[in-house]
């Protein structure tokens, strides 16, 4: 598979990863947040060549000026100042878990910088509680159990607590046709049994691979029910009982459904899941409930959103960055019959 990197490095300055665009032009304006640059380092280590080195040196950049001595990451820059305006729980997780890939890379500035702000993000991340913060920071955690050498048992507890936690949601919310960890679905939903399967491929736990089987199968039921994907739209989210709002649709969640599925399929082997990773996928190909593709050929980019007279023409960090590291992992699912991470890769790398 081509991927096509063009909006990407447009995207991308000597400050990191922009986060919006006005139609296919970079909107200089709108300044970086951690939860691109995060995301937008996933990407770049999954690249090869010259470019891998460039794009995902200036993103740890991004993330290692972001944090602070305390370990939390201050998510937005603007005017060249950072400002609380937007901080997040979440934000924290997916720098942590970006940090985390960046770890095992054989690339070696790179790889120590990922490493140094990892360990020191820990003590803020055992103080999560929402569930999709949690989530992200259990996948970092199983992605790269020696992240703290001598000391990873006590990773290994911390990840039990973060699996626990999770189970605990799902526990106290789920009800004869409800099996989820809350009383809404609203955003990259998937991010919450991906992180289960994870931690199931690392642990063998039993349990958390119930909960994941059923999270996972309850969520797709639901979104692929009429043949496609059809993910809860942002106008409303879905609430217990109630039906799932059509619009608008986002491509950080057919990601997010996407990657669940891989990670599904690569922790137990059954192939429904890789069916309905690709399945996923071909929602950014126009296999959508408006039969129209996200991806725009002349520029590289993703559409925002489906909205209900057809697309939200721009073509920001968030959903470029969704659509490739879906691609990426469709890539490595065509080469190798098998979804493999990120850290397949780089690990062996860094081991040779």
């Amino acid at each position: 598979m081509t991927i096509d990197y063009r909006h990407l490095e447009r995207m991308t300055d000597e400050g990191g990863m922009l986060q919006f665009s006005r139609l296919g032009a970079p909107d200089r304006d709108s300044g970086y947040t951690v939860d691109d640059n995060a995301r937008a380092l996933l990407v770049a280590l999954n690249m090869q060549g010259e470019k891998r080195r460039k794009l995902a040196g200036a993103y740890i950049r991004f993330l290692d000026i972001a944090q602070g001595a305390d370990g939390w990451w201050c998510n937005w820059k603007l005017n060249g100042r950072f400002v609380t305006t937007i901080d997040s729980d979440d934000s924290q997780g997916r720098a942590f878990l970006s940090c985390c890939a960046a770890s095992l890379c054989e690339l070696e500035d790179v790889r120590e910088a990922g490493r140094k702000m990892a360990l020191r993000a820990l003590p803020v991340l055992i103080s999560l509680m929402p569930p999709r913060s949690v989530a992200y920071a259990l996948l970092g955690i199983c992605l790269n159990p020696g992240l703290h050498g001598r000391r990873s048992g006590v990773l290994a507890g911390v990840a039990r607590d973060f699996s626990n936690h999770l189970i605990g949601l799902y526990d106290k919310s789920r009800r004869r046709n409800w099996h989820w960890f809350e009383d809404d679905l609203t955003y990259c939903n998937g991010i919450l049994p991906h992180a289960l399967f994870a931690y199931y491929s690392f642990s063998q736990d039993r349990k958390a691979l119930r909960v994941a089987r059923d999270t996972l199968g309850f969520l797709t039921d639901a979104l692929f029910a009429r043949g496609y994907l059809n993910i809860v739209g942002n106008q409303g989210w879905w609430h217990r009982g109630a039906e799932i709002p059509c619009y608008d649709q986002q491509p950080v969640d057919a990601c997010s459904t996407a990657l669940a599925c891989a990670q599904a399929f690569r922790a137990t082997g059954d192939s429904q899941y890789r069916s309905l990773a690709e399945l996923a996928y071909d929602w950014y190909q126009g296999n959508n409930i408006n039969r129209i593709g996200l991806y725009d050929a002349t520029t590289g980019g993703c559409y925002d959103a489906l909205i209900p007279d057809g697309v939200n023409h721009n073509q920001g960090a968030e959903s470029l960055l969704s659509l490739l590291l879906s691609q990426q992992m469709i890539g490595r699912m065509t080469l190798t019959g098998q979804d493999t991470e990120i850290i397949d890769r780089t690990q062996e790398a860094t081991e040779a």
